[in-house]
C-alpha cells in the first residue's frame, strides 16, 4: 500500500500504511492533528486531536483531554482526500515514513488543491481531476 499526494499534474507515491495530517487553525492558532490509516484503497481517520477548542473546532461529546489535546475516535473512510491551501493560512503537514513535512516539500510545489489517495499494488499515482 502506499499514499498518493497529488496537485496540478505533480504527483508523488509514498509507501507507507499511515500518515498524520496536521495544521495551524487560521483563527484560533491551535494545533490540529489527524492520525489516518490506508486500508485497500480507502483512508481511515481513527484518531484526531486538538489542542484547545474555539471558533470550529469544538471537539464532540466524548472528546477526553489528554496532555492539553482533545482526543476522539471518529473512525471516517474516504476514497480521497482534498486539501485546500493558503500561503496566508501556512500549509498543511504530512508525517509519514519517519519524514515530517509541509504538503510543499513533499511535492516541490505550491499547487491547490492537494489529492490524497491510498494507491493499492499495480496503481498508478497520478494527478487527477482539477
Amino acid at each position: 500500500m502506499s499514499l498518493c499526494l497529488a496537485a496540478a499534474g505533480l504527483a508523488v507515491e509514498i509507501a507507507a500504511s499511515s500518515f498524520t495530517l496536521s495544521w495551524t487553525h487560521t483563527i484560533e492558532r491551535t494545533e490540529w492533528l489527524e492520525e489516518w490509516r490506508i486500508e485497500t484503497n480507502r483512508l481511515v481517520l481513527e484518531e484526531a486531536r486538538v489542542k484547545g477548542s474555539g471558533a470550529g473546532m469544538e471537539p464532540p461529546p466524548g472528546a477526553s483531554l489528554e496532555d492539553g489535546f482533545y482526543v476522539w475516535e471518529p473512525n471516517i473512510e474516504r476514497q480521497e482526500i482534498v486539501l485546500r491551501r493558503d500561503p496566508h493560512a501556512g500549509d498543511w503537514r504530512l508525517c509519514a515514513t519517519s519524514r515530517c513535512a509541509a504538503l510543499g516539500e513533499w511535492l516541490s510545489s505550491a499547487a491547490d488543491p492537494v489529492r490524497i489517495r491510498a494507491v493499492i499494488a499495480g496503481e498508478s499515482c497520478e494527478a487527477r481531476g482539477p
